[in-house]
């Protein structure tokens, strides 16, 4: 006897799949045209059809999982079947237009003036100072607190983000459009991902460029309250270009205590008064080791993340405050090298503490006025 359908089962099965979020886009299937149908019979099964956006989506097995989840809390549900599918050319171009807006070439979002994102470059005069930790742990600190966070690895030769956030998967592909990876709620995009582990970067400044404004316009970065990007150490063309394709951003410098890498940071900082970009602040990082005894062993010395703090303030006519010191601590570089930052880790450590405060302070600055439009018109008479 042929079995007959409960289409009440059904749609009350789809409702409940409107809560259910793609992983990458951080949007619900239904919305986004990936649940292909839902088919209920009397006996209680429910075979739900799910398009993925490619054949080799890596998380499928999360969304099968989900989906099953959803369905199962549905009353009357006995058993679900996840039927999976693929996306049809057609079907992956409405869904370009749908989360561009537009069928137009991809251009920066962040660039624009309706944009509200903060968008962040962290930098420093040189190499070692612990700048990718800082970005990396803010980033966790900032989506741990609520804000929509991504980070572009903008350190073309000495990516290290995919490791200190846990992942090295590459971004989905949907034609021409790229979806980011999301480690601990960040959205996250680094040439590390492309590259064969091991394999060196050798670009000159134009593929630098390109690569940056790809990592920008190409990406689906969705709705962001915070876009960082982890730049290489120096004055280089990272940096010429971050202020070229993103004038609205922002410029947080990071050093130690030391005299010598002091020095250097200033220059990073100084590049904002020729690019009119505004400084966000100074954080100085491996401050001190504290003993066993409680004292503090100044290791790099004392100071110089507030002379340079000082120094830019003076410099850009504009205060440049010192956000915060953070201690040396190995529980960091123990949670950055096993891809799970320290604040997420160990919150309470005095590290994670102060880079919590700091991100916060972050979190609350408002988007400056820059670039956009303020509504106003000419009177007439």
């Amino acid at each position: 006897m042929p079995t007959t359908t409960d289409d009440a089962l059904a749609q009350a099965v789809r409702t409940a799949l409107a809560g259910v979020q793609d992983p990458e886009i951080r949007r619900p299937i239904t919305e986004l045209g990936m649940v292909r149908s839902v088919v209920a019979d009397d006996a209680g099964t429910v075979t739900v059809g799910i398009d993925l956006t490619t054949p080799g989506c890596p998380l499928k097995d999360t969304l099968t999982r989900d989906v099953t989840a959803a369905a199962r809390a549905v009353d009357g549900v006995a058993d679900v079947v996840v039927d999976l599918g693929v996306m049809t050319a057609e079907q992956r171009a409405d869904l370009r237009r749908q989360l561009r807006g537009t069928d137009a070439e991809p251009v920066i979002p962040f660039a624009q003036p309706t944009s509200l994102t903060k968008v962040i470059a962290v930098a420093s005069g040189k190499g070692g100072v612990g700048k990718s930790s800082v970005t990396a742990n803010l980033a966790a600190a900032l989506a741990a607190q609520g804000q929509r966070v991504g980070v572009v690895d903008a350190d073309i030769y000495g990516f290290s983000i995919p490791r200190m956030l846990g992942t090295t998967r590459p971004p989905t592909k949907v034609d021409d459009m790229l979806l980011p990876p999301v480690a601990h709620d960040v959205k996250v995009v680094s040439i590390g991902m492309f590259v064969p582990p091991g394999q060196p970067v050798v670009w000159r400044g134009p593929m630098l460029h390109r690569a940056l404004q790809q990592f920008l316009a190409d990406v689906f970065w969705g709705d962001l309250d915070v876009l960082l990007l982890d730049l290489p150490p120096g004055t280089g063309d990272i940096a010429i270009s971050v202020a070229q394709l993103l004038p609205g951003s922002q410029i947080l410098v990071v050093t130690t205590p030391q005299d010598a890498a002091a020095e250097v940071a200033e220059r990073a900082g100084a590049v904002a008064v020729q690019t009119r970009q505004r400084i966000v602040g100074v954080l100085e990082n491996m401050s001190w080791l504290e003993q066993p005894d409680g004292s503090r062993l100044e290791v790099f010395g004392s100071g110089g993340g507030q002379r340079v703090a000082d120094n830019l303030t003076r410099l850009t006519g504009a205060p440049v405050p010192l956000l915060a010191q953070v201690p040396l601590d190995v529980r960091l570089r123990e949670a950055g090298d096993g891809g799970a930052p320290v604040v997420l880790t160990d919150p309470g450590s005095p590290a994670a503490v102060a880079l919590h405060e700091v991100a916060r302070g972050l979190a609350a600055q408002p988007r400056g006025l820059a670039g956009r439009p303020l509504g106003l018109s000419v009177a007439q008479r």
